[in-house]
């Protein structure tokens, strides 16, 4: 996607009702866009929370005057459920009773906080344990994804799972003879179910590509949404979307062979241009939508 596209929808989708009407009108993946949504929900969260966090002894009075947490959030435009759970705490409620409220509204004070938390798990797709499971979901599906190409083209692999406790950091899949691609020998694979913008990319380098690359070798990422056009490769670590990267028939040699470089079978899926581990501001979640600090 180019970097205008995606910086339109980027502005664009402020609401999940925009999403949808985006995806109708546009003809687009409504899951795409609600993980550009999420991007744009997050970041914002993250950078206005303190800002929020300030002003909670005067929301918490006008919560006790009438007005209800989501006008309240609605008005900030800042995300239901960290809302909630900021003004919960204001009110003297412990954080782990104010973690068990938004699991279960029934264990809320009283019957207009249950009320309340009920209605903020409702409009929240990104910050309500509902939320975070369907990233979790795309999570999963983008493993098993990988997992399934690996299979079918007889790659052996071990998972994080398999490698738990024997390394720092383990890639989703660390594959038991190395495969070349353009003349890059990839020694692991990494699954994001996510959208790799600029902020997503340094992110992800920091926090784990590059140490991948300094523990097990040169390696790729598969981003199943996409990225944005002219993202340039790491040192050491391959681009893929999730179309080029199942369009990808490599050649698999006997354990006893050199390797064979990988076929792509599609004419955009290009090496890497070598680049400057880049940084940059902080982000959170990644697409994996944890709360900002509290």
């Amino acid at each position: 996607m180019d970097r205008q596209t995606y910086q339109r929808l980027f502005d664009l989708l402020a609401t999940y009702d925009d999403v949808r009407r985006v995806s109708h009108t546009e003809h687009l993946d409504e899951e795409l866009l609600f993980v550009i949504h999420t991007h744009r929900v997050t970041r914002d969260a993250t950078r206005r929370f303190y800002v929020v966090k300030r002003q909670l002894p005067r929301l918490v009075g006008q919560w006790k005057h009438g007005r209800s947490i989501l006008d309240i959030a609605r008005e900030w435009k800042f995300p239901p459920v960290l809302m909630g759970q900021q003004m919960l705490g204001e009110l003297g409620i412990p954080r782990k009773k104010v973690w068990q409220t938004f699991l279960n509204p029934d264990t809320a004070p009283d019957a207009r906080l249950r009320q309340e938390v009920s209605d903020l798990l409702e409009n929240d797709l990104i910050y309500s344990p509902r939320g975070m499971e369907l990233q979790r979901e795309r999570g999963r599906k983008g493993e098993e994804r990988l997992q399934a190409w690996l299979e079918k083209h007889g790659i052996g692999y071990r998972t994080e799972k398999d490698l738990r406790g024997k390394y720092a950091k383990t890639p989703d899949a660390l594959l038991d003879e190395p495969i070349i691609f353009f003349g890059q020998k990839l020694t692991w694979i990494e699954s994001k179910a996510n959208f790799g913008d600029d902020v997503e990319l340094r992110k992800n380098l920091k926090r784990q590509l590059a140490p991948y690359t300094q523990i097990f070798g040169e390696g790729a990422v598969v981003y199943w949404y996409g990225y944005v056009d002219g993202a340039e490769s790491p040192d050491g670590i391959i681009l893929w979307d999730g179309t080029t990267f199942e369009g990808i028939t490599p050649v698999v040699p006997e354990r006893t062979e050199r390797p064979h470089a990988a076929r792509p079978s599609r004419d955009h899926a290009r090496p890497p241009s070598p680049a400057p581990p880049p940084s940059g501001p902080r982000s959170e979640p990644d697409g994996s939508a944890g709360a900002p600090p509290p």
